[in-house]
């Protein structure tokens, strides 16, 4: 089933007052990161937080009132079901989500919250889906698809004709990939309006449905890995979303988990936006070099969502401050005697650094029993700051041993 940019046009008649046309600002600071003119189509500011109540919206009100009244069903990893949940609730349709196993805790309180009854169970998409089947038969209930259904990828779409609305002569628009629906939907209203905008597809190498596809000539189930970019964790894009962004997709990269932890943390300290690994794909494709070409031109990042587990973005973070040289931590071997403690300390306060954390180990510290081991977390500058503070605790006298 095909959609056009009449059916995406008509979708943003369809959603308009119920979703937000959200701000798309150029970046300065990672414009200069990058070298490219980088704006940011921030749909993390949608109520629920992400790009799938466009959507979502234009699919609930393209029911039969038999079908309002029934309800709906979908299996989602979150997102879209939370802007079913949310979407439901104002248009009076009662909504039921099947979410795997390893959707994020938030994403899951906050479906209840918005009032959609919801289901934890399989352990991929896959099983979540069938467990929504069996409701479609067993309850009546309308299965609305999270990236396939065309009037989701209708509704989707309609972000593209904010895009050009809101920049012109964009040379290109950087989408992440996970089920397909928004890329699809983006290029097929992006190429109808201005055929020489390049659309460039980003999937994380963890989560690579669509280049399997690409390479099988049909969309094929990849197996199960564990990403950071949970929605993504697509095993398998959609048929209509496949049909239609193969035709109208310039290009599609695949980005490693570290780069998307990077740009995460970009993020948060460059535009002061939280975004979700999802969201933070188009970056990380552009800081990992995998876009050369982008430089100098007008680029459009699509942050599609903002709905990180604050435990997740805590480590994510830390991980990041760890790859920029700002957070290390070594073993020093220390005089157990007094004084011993408070030099190392000296050491490191002379050289600039902030201890964060200093635990004791006797136990294992060898044969003499007047050294102890302190293991030592501390903030620096950048990696030439840690390589001073080595040089200066081993000219001190502290043999180190060096995390890995």
């Amino acid at each position: 089933m095909s959609v056009t940019l009449a059916d995406i046009r008509s979708a943003r008649r369809r959603i308009a007052g119920g979703v937000v046309v959200t701000p798309c600002p150029e970046s300065i600071p990672l414009s200069e990161m990058t070298g490219a003119r980088i704006f940011c189509k921030l749909d993390n500011l949608q109520r629920t937080g992400s790009f799938k109540e466009r959507g979502a919206r234009n699919a609930l009100l393209r029911l039969t009132a038999r079908q309002k009244k029934l309800g709906v069903i979908a299996a989602s990893a979150g997102n879209h079901a939370l802007g079913l949940a949310y979407h439901g609730q104002l248009l009076g349709v009662p909504v039921t989500v099947v979410m795997p196993d390893y959707a994020p805790l938030i994403k899951v309180s906050t479906c209840r919250r918005l009032g959609a009854r919801v289901l934890v169970a399989g352990r991929d998409f896959a099983e979540a889906r069938r467990e929504a089947d069996r409701l479609v038969t067993s309850a009546g209930l309308t299965y609305i698809h999270g990236f396939d259904n065309p009037d989701i990828i209708a509704g989707q779409g309609t972000m593209a004709l904010e895009i050009l609305d809101q920049v012109r002569e964009a040379d290109a628009i950087v989408c992440p990939i996970g089920g397909a629906g928004l890329i699809a939907g983006l290029a097929v209203a992006a190429k109808a309006l201005r055929p020489r905008i390049k659309i460039i597809g980003v999937e994380s190498m963890a989560t690579a449905s669509f280049t399997a596809a690409l390479k099988a000539g049909r969309p094929v189930t990849i197996p199960r890995r564990a990403t950071l970019a949970d929605g993504l964790a697509v095993l398998r894009v959609g048929n209509n979303a496949f049909a239609l962004a193969r035709r109208h997709v310039d290009r599609v990269v695949r980005v490693p988990e570290n780069w998307i932890a990077l740009a995460i943390l970009r993020m948060v300290e460059l535009e002061k936006t939280v975004v979700e690994g999802a969201a933070a794909a188009p970056l990380a494709a552009i800081m990992a070099g995998l876009l050369p070409g982008l430089r100098g031109k007008k680029v459009v990042l699509t942050v599609c969502g903002g709905n990180i587990d604050p435990a997740v973005l805590s480590r994510v973070i830390e991980k990041g401050l760890v790859h920029d040289g700002r957070l290390t931590r070594f073993t020093a071997l220390i005089s157990d005697r007094p004084g011993g403690l408070a030099e190392l300390t000296r050491v490191i306060a002379a050289c600039g650094a902030s201890i964060k954390d200093i635990t004791h180990d006797r136990a294992f510290s060898g044969p003499d029993v007047s050294a102890v081991n302190a293991l030592c977390t501390v903030e620096t500058r950048d990696h030439a700051h840690i390589r001073e503070l080595h040089r200066a605790l081993r000219k001190h006298g502290f043999p180190l041993v060096l995390a890995s």
